[in-house]
């Protein structure tokens, strides 16, 4: 675990929570984690593990039947999850924004790309339509748009995807906030425009400060942009490392497994035939296994794993992991 005396973002045992014909089920489980200043944090995990609500959560944008129900979100150490809407209001784009996977459904058709930008700074920043649309401007000249002033006026169905993205960051960054959460950020793009909003990415973390949260399934994309890892599986985290230790050395099964799933383009480590998958599929969260929850797709599975669920344990310098390849400790939290 990071040292929270030096985060800006501080996640501590936060459960977000649905409402079903079946019951309450949890897609975030008792999740802690911190972000500190200007450091670029993954969190991974395969479709319908809780990473997306999780950043939901941390803007408190969760949609109903959805709410958070326990736990803390420290921002510059105020917790989000007390103070009113109002306030909230004022802490998204001014200190926290997002970047969402699908740019052309978060930008209105019906206007220039110039009034969308400018707006956002309207909102935030007291100043004149006019100044604003020049910011506007410099924002879209900031993240390497070509002719910014020119595509001010232009519509977002005559921009391509990567421009598009590139849009949404402009806006996600007009009002320099310290956080900036990206969920998927190059997800409907090619792979040659995802390489280049990465590289963006990382260098406007550099020349602002930023620090980064970035949603992904993709961890090639980690390897090569983030410092820390926390790896989440059925809403809980299951392991948590700095990049070069989670690679070297992944403590947890399913991390494992993920980290095999990854194509190889060096001829002695590329498998031969199909890539290797992990078994099974994510579960049902109204049908979790008792125990570990990875015990039914774990190769490692012990008899231990089918009781309790296990704790996160101490495994290395900075790297935990919720297994019981690591000690017989169990979460107390779950019984």
């Amino acid at each position: 675990m990071t040292d929270t005396a030096e985060a800006l973002l501080q996640v501590k045992n936060l459960r977000t929570s649905f409402s079903t014909a079946e019951g309450v089920v949890h897609a975030v489980d008792n999740v802690s984690f911190n972000v500190r200043r200007g450091e670029a944090v993954a969190l991974v995990g395969e479709s319908g593990c809780g990473k997306s609500v999780t950043a939901m959560s941390i803007m408190r944008l969760v949609a109903t039947p959805g709410r958070i129900t326990a736990g803390e979100i420290r921002f510059k150490g105020r917790d989000l999850v007390q103070i009113p809407e109002k306030e909230m209001r004022n802490v998204r784009g001014n200190d926290i924004a997002m970047v969402f996977q699908e740019p052309m459904t978060s930008l209105n058709p019906v206007f220039k790309i110039g009034a969308q930008v400018a707006e956002a700074i309207r909102i935030h920043r007291k100043v004149s339509k006019k100044e604003a649309w020049k910011q506007a401007g410099e924002m879209l000249d900031l993240v390497s748009i070509p002719d910014p002033v020119k595509r001010l006026d232009d519509y977002p169905h005559q921009l391509s995807g990567g421009m598009r993205q590139r849009v949404m960051i402009a806006i996600a960054l007009s009002c320099d906030p310290e956080l900036l959460i990206a969920d998927e950020p190059t997800t409907a793009l090619d792979v040659t425009i995802q390489a280049q909003i990465m590289e963006l990415l990382a260098g406007l973390q550099k020349k602002l400060g930023l620090a980064i949260l970035l949603i992904t399934h993709d961890l090639g994309v980690v390897a090569e942009f983030c410092e820390r890892v926390i790896v989440m599986y059925t809403g809980r985290v299951v392991e948590e490392a700095p990049v070069h230790a989670l690679f070297a050395n992944p403590a947890h099964p399913y991390t494992r497994g993920l980290l095999k799933s990854l194509p190889s383009v060096i001829k002695d480590e590329a498998p031969h035939g199909r890539l290797p998958t992990i078994a099974g599929m994510v579960p049902s969260l109204n049908a979790l296994p008792p125990g570990c929850k990875f015990n039914p797709r774990c190769p490692d599975v012990m008899e231990i794993c089918l009781g309790r669920e296990p704790a996160l344990m101490v495994v290395g310098e900075g790297q935990s992991a919720r297994c019981y390849l690591h000690g017989d400790e169990a979460d107390p939290e779950r019984g």
